[in-house]
């Protein structure tokens, strides 16, 4: 079985970093109708990464997975002609109008966006033509082994990154608050807002807190367990991340994986040497949580929805202008440490002297011996990242020969490819046949910054012509740029007709959860069994009665307050507050209202308007 590491390229330069440190796959967005409105790209610039990622056998997938209006739909099928011709590998898509379009034949993947939570779901994706399917956030251990059963669509899964507090495609609370859809790739994010807890009746529980900001997702302990579970793609988020998260979590999760291959095949191509030690904790994270691998468990941080980044120490002694932290952190001028006020919000300084443990702030805190620090920019790390962090070189054996009227030299690479460049020479013999040879053999593994690095040089002549070193050069970059076209085109991606199976059904009514924006989506439903299908929030308006948010969250479990009584309340509870059983909660966020649904038999909770 073939693992995939798939990383986010923002852009191009990303996109190269993330193959450089060990990605196997790239997911890019393309120059309109991405989930990420602020990271297109153009087709130029998705074409020079093909062809970069495609030299390591790497795959590229564009992102056009936004829901559509129909004056919408010619240009998104132009654009993805496009992006077919270019070489992109697959298309993630979320609107499924695009099905009833005359697409090229390329491979589709349907993005989370669609609400892959269930078998049931899973399957019906593979049934009407899709290759892959990429599952909900929220999908546990013991669901994945479920759908690799049932479906024998390649499965994919995030294991690290932000994570959306709404099932994703079931979120419409920045739509409904300014007009800017998730699901058209405009999210403004209201769940990083702070908000007020307060009850039906008037009672305020709790003020100015991030109720419904989750950490961020690590599953690199439970990678083992998924590869078991039949996931063969891992997709790290981050397409608005910057370069150092990309480098650093990807080469993190490259070594993860690597240590796992036994029995198993790598994706792509090629080695990789990393001139730094990558460690998840000193990049951007909101601290992390496994989210529902495991069942579920506390996930949230009210404290902010700014980055924490890795545990530093305590402080042990304060002093006018200066402050000394526990333990034998190594600490950098320009770091960022953080700290929990004394009403348990994030609060932060800079570090503009450090003489071993003792820090020089730049402006003095009001900290209490005790306080707890985390560092969320580490300035050292940060800087060994601008750099060079990388190198991915491909193994080749050079073969040098004598022809009749001149020499050869044949590439072969580690995927078994085969290039040779001839040049027409005179064959004069050698004074010194040995060090002829060496030179030979030297001159010609120098492929420097070409992406090969030589495994084995073979000298069948045995040093016995000599030849110029500027002609061995010439020969060895001729032969090295064919084995760089030969790797583009051999990764060219085949043509992928759409597989269907007949008998795929939906229910016969489909509410605005469908996310129907278009005719063309409305007539792929009613195809496939719906007779009523309402048209998506974003095109009706109509708000009342609807869920604005659908999530496997609870607040009631996170502070220790479950109806079902599913949590030790001591153990877990993040704030003192008393919730009554009976209560009806509310957020409240300035002037708006917001009422908690709690739906225990499907363990869901609903934010709606009040």
């Amino acid at each position: 079985m073939k693992l995939e590491l798939l990383s986010p390229a923002k852009n191009l330069e990303f996109g190269r970093e993330a193959v450089n440190h060990g990605a196997d796959a790239l997911y890019i967005g393309a120059p309109a109708f991405g989930a990420r409105a602020a990271a297109t790209n153009t087709l130029e610039n998705v074409e020079a990464l093909v062809k970069y990622s495609h030299l390591y056998g790497c795959k590229v997938f564009a992102t056009v997975n936004t829901l559509l209006f129909d004056d919408e739909l010619d240009a998104a099928v132009g654009m993805i002609r496009h992006l077919y011709n270019i070489g992109v590998d697959a298309l993630i898509i979320q609107d499924l109008g695009l099905l009833e379009c005359d697409l090229p034949p390329i491979e589709l993947h349907a993005s989370t966006q669609c609400h892959n939570a269930s078998v049931e779901r899973v399957k019906f994706m593979e049934s009407v033509g899709f290759k892959r399917v990429i599952l909900a956030r929220e999908t546990s251990l013991e669901q994945m082994r479920a759908l690799r059963q049932a479906t024998t669509a390649d499965l994919e899964a995030f294991v690290h990154g932000a994570l959306c507090v709404s099932y994703s495609g079931q979120c419409y609370m920045s739509q409904y608050l300014n007009g800017r859809s998730g699901n058209r790739g405009c999210c403004s994010q209201p769940c990083r807002s702070s908000y007020d807890l307060v009850t039906a009746d008037g009672r305020l529980l709790l003020k100015d807190r991030h109720l419904l900001s989750l950490r961020d997702f690590n599953a690199s302990q439970h990678l083992a367990s998924m590869i078991d579970a039949g996931i063969t793609s891992f997709k790290i988020e981050g397409r608005l991340k910057d370069l150092s998260y990309v480098k650093n979590i990807t080469a993190y999760y490259r070594q993860l994986l690597d240590s796992l291959m036994e029995g198993h095949t790598r994706a792509s191509s090629g080695s990789y040497t990393f001139f730094f030690t990558p460690d998840p904790e000193r990049t951007f994270s909101r601290g992390y949580t496994d989210y529902f691998l495991r069942g579920r468990q506390p996930m949230a941080n009210f404290a902010t929805q700014k980055a924490i980044g890795k545990e530093v120490g305590k402080v042990v002694k304060t002093g006018r202008n200066s402050l000394t932290v526990s333990g034998n952190t190594r600490f950098t001028p320009g770091d960022g440490l953080c700290y929990l006020d004394a009403d348990g919000l994030m609060q932060g300084f800079l570090v503009n002297q450090a003489d071993g443990q003792t820090l020089t702030p730049n402006r003095m805190p009001d900290l209490a011996v005790g306080t707890t620090l985390w560092r969320n920019h580490d300035q050292a790390f940060e800087k060994t990242l601008q750099g060079e962090s990388a190198v991915r070189k491909v193994a080749v054996r050079l073969e040098f020969r004598a022809t009749a009227d001149g020499f050869s030299l044949q590439l072969t690479d580690e995927d078994g490819l085969q290039a040779q460049a001839t040049v027409e020479a005179p064959h004069d013999e050698a004074r010194d046949a040995q060090r002829a040879g060496e030179q030979i053999v030297k001159q010609l593994g120098k492929l420097g910054d070409s992406p090969f690095v030589a495994r084995e040089t073979i000298d069948t002549t045995q040093g016995r012509w000599f030849l110029p070193a500027s002609t061995l050069n010439a020969l060895r970059r001729e032969a090295a740029q064919q084995l760089i076209d030969l790797r583009i085109s051999h990764f060219h991606p085949a043509d992928t007709p759409r597989r269907t199976r007949e008998g795929a059904t939906v229910p016969s009514a489909l509410d605005y959860r469908a996310n129907v924006l278009n005719a063309k989506a409305e007539a792929f439903y009613h195809r496939h069994g719906a007779q009523q299908v309402e048209r998506g929030l974003e095109q009706t308006g109509d708000y009342d009665g609807k869920a604005l948010m659908t999530t496997r969250y609870c607040l009631r479990y996170e502070l220790g307050c479950c109806l079902q009584g599913k949590n030790e309340n001591e153990k877990r509870r993040n704030e003192t507050v008393e919730i009554k059983p009976g209560d009806t909660l509310l957020l409240r966020n300035q002037e708006r209202l917001f009422r908690l649904e709690f739906d225990c038999r499907e363990c869901l909770m609903r934010i709606c308007k009040a």
